[in-house]
């Protein structure tokens, strides 16, 4: 006997303001919230998440559930954060309203998502959520960093983030979240959403990102905070050349030069320039300098 949720299982336009008015609902700016009101639309964002039947995913600001049911109809279960009263109460309720035979299935964590370190049932494998614009870079980050067991992430974001996250080197949108994304796994566009899929509309375009996590995490002798710290450095000054916008960093213009050498990079570079493993030696360079430092001072 088949459990396949029915085919008006998930919402539609007329559901969606239903909910919200009688939930007495008004997406607010604050918290970035734009509905997605068209089920073809978050059916095709699971389908370019990839999302598989023994998949564990975490969505994180699910609002009214648009995108929750059609990631039930897909993977084995779903977790929601959710950080608003009204939403995070009435959710499960619609989730067993709608699809009763996976309601079961399903795990509503009712917190900020900046905020969260553990999550209920088995680690999560994938990541897909509507991202609010205002949090979606440090949203996307926090969940990469404390969650290594999720391997493929596809996040809807406003399409100048989309486009910032997945820049290479060398392109003018390159920078501090392109590099952060790429210390965690491979990224790149994966489509874009139109704004009338949206309630309200927001006033700009929305991209498709896919994050796939590296099957080898990058090796370094430092750590992420001390690669990052690079990061934010050389990019803080981004007219700059790396001498110049590391010698904050490194102490002084000269130790900058050195620790850029001794990686290989050119001192007249700038950061948008350069990868992600090239911040890499340039933080090991710096450390292991420190560390001869201290070892020639105690001798």
């Amino acid at each position: 006997m088949s459990t396949s949720p029915a085919p008006d299982a998930l919402l539609g336009p007329a559901d969606i303001r239903e909910l919200a008015e009688v939930l007495g609902v008004r997406p607010t700016k604050q918290r970035g919230q734009n509905f997605v009101i068209d089920a073809n639309t978050v059916r095709r964002i699971v389908r370019t998440a990839d999302v598989r039947p023994d998949d564990v995913v975490v969505e994180v600001g699910p609002g009214l559930g648009s995108l929750t049911l059609a990631l039930l109809e897909a993977a084995d279960r779903v977790v929601a954060v959710e950080i608003d009263d009204v939403l995070a109460g009435a959710l499960p309720a619609t989730v067993a309203a709608r699809m009763p035979t996976r309601a079961d299935r399903f795990s509503l964590v009712h917190s900020d998502a900046m905020r969260v370190t553990e999550l209920p049932g088995p680690p999560p494998t994938a990541l897909v959520a509507n991202l609010p614009y205002n949090v979606a870079v440090p949203v996307l980050l926090h969940m990469l960093e404390t969650f290594p067991s999720i391997e493929r992430t596809l996040v809807m974001v406003q399409a100048e983030v989309a486009d910032r996250l997945a820049a290479p080197p060398g392109s003018k949108v390159y920078g501090v979240p392109s590099v952060k994304a790429n210390w965690y796994a491979e990224v790149k566009r994966a489509g874009s959403i139109g704004r009338n899929v949206f309630w309200p509309a927001p006033n700009v375009d929305s991209g498709l990102v896919s994050l796939v996590r590296r099957a080898e995490p990058l090796k370094t002798t430092v750590s992420r905070l001390e690669v990052f710290a690079v990061v934010d450095a050389a990019f803080a000054q981004r007219r700059k050349t790396l001498r110049a916008a590391l010698a904050g960093w490194a102490g002084s213009a000269a130790a900058a030069e050195t620790a850029l050498v001794a990686a290989g990079v050119s001192p007249q570079a700038r950061g948008e320039s350069i990868g992600v493993e090239d911040f890499v030696r340039i933080a090991e360079n710096k450390v292991q300098e420190r560390k001869n430092d201290e070892e020639s001072g105690q001798l």
